[in-house]
């Protein structure tokens, strides 16, 4: 058997072991340990175990994201996400359909913060669905809009995802937490414009929101002052220069501390139970990293990523045409696993093809992170609809699936744009200091 042959049997043996259930991690590392040794022998599984594993977990990029995690952790407990929610309630409930887009801009917001969309979907989605439910949404309108306004926390900075990408690629992680700020903007409308066209066609599914008088509006924005001046320090800084990506994290978990003292918000039981949930986190998201990295230290010795790279730059097809079944691909992959395992196998194998095509992997990374985002609200695995269904045991699964696919469009629309104006999301990057 070929070395070829055996690193594409060990990509598809990662592959079913993924979708039989098995932790990523597992999958990964045990198709490693067998691939390396059975080619190499024991010797070079041991070096290569010590040289990259051991090496990359003293990577100093690493401790961005727990530092990302926590600072989300300290936002939750500082009480600010509710004071999101009421002052975008206060501004937009008013207008049919307002709540809706109050509860994505609140996603917007403390996805500024928390990097996460499972956190943004939890947390939102406690506040804005009784709401929503209370002025007469239909459940399918509501939960599909709480849903997709969590994926937001993947696209807006700062991004576990594009901390991960930018590790297995080796690209600038300032300048890909950067590049999502323009097409984060740009969904954040495109997601409040679906729910209001979707109203206005089928005004059944909302009813108008209370009135708030103006001096109460005003008010409301004092309240979430903090949240603002925490991301305009951590990207700003980034933007300008000042500091590196993960002094950044630094910077902004600091912040959030304080202002949870400040609000009196922070015990030592809470503080406690914030560390906790970012260990743990931060442990399983650390795990699939250095899992992945020893995958593709295999499939680089079996020459696969090469050979698939070779096979489509060679073929007739059209640098667009292969990046559009490139996009097709992970979509398929997104609805059938989890989108960081389907990110960490795959990156290897499709990086060289885009490397070999011409296309920036700064904006591919802002495209990947698009794709994860449609991954979160596309039957079966969707991620962000069984969040929803935690938290609501009494919403189905059917309705909120239905909720969220119109949604899909608006992700659809945007990754289109991005495909034809590039400079979208490259124009920030371009100009860091």
């Amino acid at each position: 058997m070929s070395v070829e042959m055996i690193g594409f049997l060990a990509l598809i043996l990662v592959l079913i072991l993924i979708f039989l259930r098995v932790p990523v991690t597992i999958s990964m590392l045990l198709v490693s340990f067998l691939g390396i040794y059975f080619l190499r022998g024991f010797a070079p599984l041991n070096t290569a175990i010590h040289t990259i594993i051991w090496n990359q977990s003293f990577s100093y990029l690493l401790t961005t994201i727990p530092m990302f995690i926590l600072m989300g952790e300290f936002i939750y407990m500082s009480g600010i996400s509710q004071e999101i929610f009421n002052m975008f309630r206060k501004w937009f409930g008013r207008l049919k359909g307002g709540l809706g887009i109050s509860t994505v801009g609140a996603s917007a917001m403390f996805a500024a913060a928390s990097g996460s969309s499972v956190a943004t979907t939890g947390t939102i989605g406690v506040m804005a669905l009784k709401e929503m439910q209370k002025y007469g949404y239909s459940n399918s309108l509501a939960s599909g809009t709480i849903a997709a306004g969590g994926t937001l926390g993947i696209l807006i900075p700062p991004s576990t995802s594009f901390i991960i990408y930018g590790m297995l690629t080796e690209q600038s992680i300032g300048r890909l937490l950067i590049a999502g700020i323009v097409p984060g903007i740009l969904l954040t409308i495109f997601f409040m414009l679906t729910v209001y066209l979707s109203i206005m066609l089928q005004p059944n599914l909302a009813a108008e929101g209370e009135r708030v008088p103006l001096k109460e509006k005003f008010k409301s924005l004092s309240k979430v002052i903090w949240i603002m001046i925490v991301f305009l320090v951590v990207i700003g800084g980034m933007y300008m220069g000042w500091f590196s990506p993960t002094e950044a994290a630094g910077v902004g978990a600091v912040s959030t501390f304080l202002i949870a003292l400040f609000r009196r918000k922070m015990t030592r039981d809470l503080f406690i139970a914030s560390v906790s949930r970012t260990l743990s986190t931060t442990g399983f998201i650390f795990a699939i990293i250095l899992g992945s990295f020893l995958l593709n230290y295999l499939l680089t010795i079996t020459r696969v990523p090469i050979l698939i790279a070779d096979f489509l730059t060679s073929s007739s097809l059209s640098p667009l045409m292969i990046l559009i079944l490139i996009i097709l691909m992970y979509i398929i992959l997104g609805a059938l696993m989890d989108a960081l395992a389907m990110i960490v196998v795959t990156i290897p194998i499709v990086i060289p093809v885009i490397q070999a095509l011409g296309y920036d992997l700064v904006w591919f990374g802002v495209i990947i992170v698009l794709v994860i985002e449609l991954a979160l609200i596309t039957p079966p695995i969707g991620m962000n609809i069984f969040v929803l269904k935690g938290i609501a045991p009494d919403l189905k699964i059917g309705e909120i699936f239905l909720g969220a696919s119109r949604f899909i469009i608006a992700i659809v629309v945007l990754i289109t744009i991005l495909i034809i104006f590039p400079e979208l999301a490259l124009f920030l990057p371009d100009r860091v200091g």
